[in-house]
């Protein structure tokens, strides 16, 4: 009988997921979602931050409850995507407009060091760099980030110094 190989497990990559909410019961809703992360499949809950309190940026409603996640994963970045989407989705994610108040918010800030550009997803986050509730959570869990295409995410949060930002 002929031996069968066990195919090799895809490659993982590091990526870090951006979290928050402002509407109902923010905290707890970040918290599941956390615990959701750690159970995507093909992948495995890292480390997360702390949790923070910020007011909204161009945008309205309540104080977001924000952290961020490291995930090894071998999910395609479309592939994470979409599993963020469904998470979204499953906490009663609605989208009426650009930047309305939310359940919940999961995006991709960085996936490895790779740059996507599409209509579907970009990597780096296009807006990460511009944002000190996702610098100063991605930083307590990585100090020494590298933003592809952008520079060091410490060089990045010195010219947001002026955000608010509260560690629950």
């Amino acid at each position: 009988m002929p031996q069968m190989e066990t195919p090799a497990p895809a490659p993982q990559a590091i990526a870090y997921i951006g979290i928050g909410g402002n509407l109902g019961d923010a905290r707890h809703t970040v918290e599941q979602a956390i615990a959701r992360l750690a159970a995507l499949p093909q992948s495995r809950l890292l480390r997360t931050s702390s949790l923070y309190r910020t007011a909204p940026v161009d945008s309205s409603g309540d104080d977001y409850v924000n952290a961020v996640a490291q995930l090894a994963t071998s999910l395609a970045p479309l592939d994470l995507l979409r599993a963020l989407q469904q998470v979204e989705l499953e906490h009663g994610r609605e989208r009426p407009y650009r930047n309305a108040p939310r359940t919940l918010d999961l995006d991709v800030l960085l996936y490895g060091d790779l740059v996507v550009d599409s209509d579907a997803l970009c990597v780096p986050h296009p807006r990460m760099a511009q944002r000190a509730f996702v610098l100063v959570p991605l930083l307590e869990i990585e100090p020494a980030i590298a933003i592809p295409g952008i520079g060091t995410g410490q060089d990045c949060l010195a010219r947001i110094s002026g955000q608010d930002i509260t560690k629950l």
